[in-house]
């Protein structure tokens, strides 16, 4: 396990899910990590997981003044910054005309991972310590499908966004990567396995069962799966990848 000892992480999205175990893989390497979403209820209920120090802070990562302030009270509280975890994102499908959805997911997941990764920036600790700026898109970013075009849309925009950073930030010494999972054993991946359901006339266990034969390794990733990935991310091994997006996707997209 690698050591973070004296390092600050923040990890957007950290109440559930990838976030959560993102979260907490970096606390158990010794990080100090600020916890950032919604919900105070669920963040602190990870805070109570953690091993070492954490701090909550709740916002919408959709609105930037939120996402400032709440880098402000993190940094204040636990310290300048090392790494960063834009995770936090909504899903779903499409909806046609006035409930149109493509404004809302735009704006949480491609703008969302914007501020934070630019309040990352303005927050970062002195020294000549490597800094990691992770963004978590999805492998939809690398195909279409149909239904989802926002989504879609919104993580392959990440993906656009992590080049770009990660040559501008370089100077700095901030390394800018994406991870795109496939399908991960969490609630939003059961919610839109039910979603496909319903459109195909499936019942929820037969959705499944159906998604997964569709990928060669006919399995979902666990959320400590990423996690893992995130570790050796920030790890001295991974010091000369900037740029770049990991495809943990079980074969579903091969590139």
């Amino acid at each position: 396990m690698v050591d973070l000892s004296g390092r600050v992480a923040v990890v957007t999205g950290a109440g559930s899910g990838i976030g959560r175990a993102i979260a907490l893989r970096l606390s158990e390497c010794g990080a100090a990590v600020g916890l950032v979403g919604r919900t105070e209820a669920t963040l602190e209920a990870v805070a109570a997981e953690a091993k070492g120090e954490t701090r909550v802070a709740t916002a919408d990562v959709a609105d930037r003044e939120q996402v400032d302030g709440a880098f402000d009270a993190l940094h204040q509280h636990l310290g300048p910054l090392h790494i960063v975890v834009a995770n936090a994102g909504i899903g779903g499908p499409d909806l046609q005309g006035g409930q149109d959805r493509w404004d809302a997911i735009l704006r949480t997941n491609l703008d969302g991972a914007y501020f934070t990764l630019r309040a990352f920036e303005h927050r970062l600790a002195g020294g000549d310590d490597p800094k990691h700026a992770i963004v978590i898109s999805s492998c939809v970013a690398r195909f279409g499908v149909p239904g989802i075009a926002a989504y879609s849309a919104a993580k392959a925009g990440q993906l656009g966004l992590v080049r770009s950073l990660a040559a501008e930030l370089a100077p700095q010494g901030i390394r800018v990567n994406a991870i795109c999972p496939g399908w991960v054993e969490t609630g939003m991946a059961e919610d839109r396995m039910t979603e496909i359901g319903v459109e195909r006339g499936r019942a929820y266990p037969e959705m499944r069962k159906e998604l997964l034969e569709e990928l060669p390794l006919q399995r979902l990733s666990e959320p400590e799966e990423v996690a893992g990935l995130v570790e050796f991310l920030v790890s001295p091994s991974a010091v000369g990848f900037t740029g770049q997006a990991f495809d943990p996707n079980n074969g579903a997209w091969m590139g």
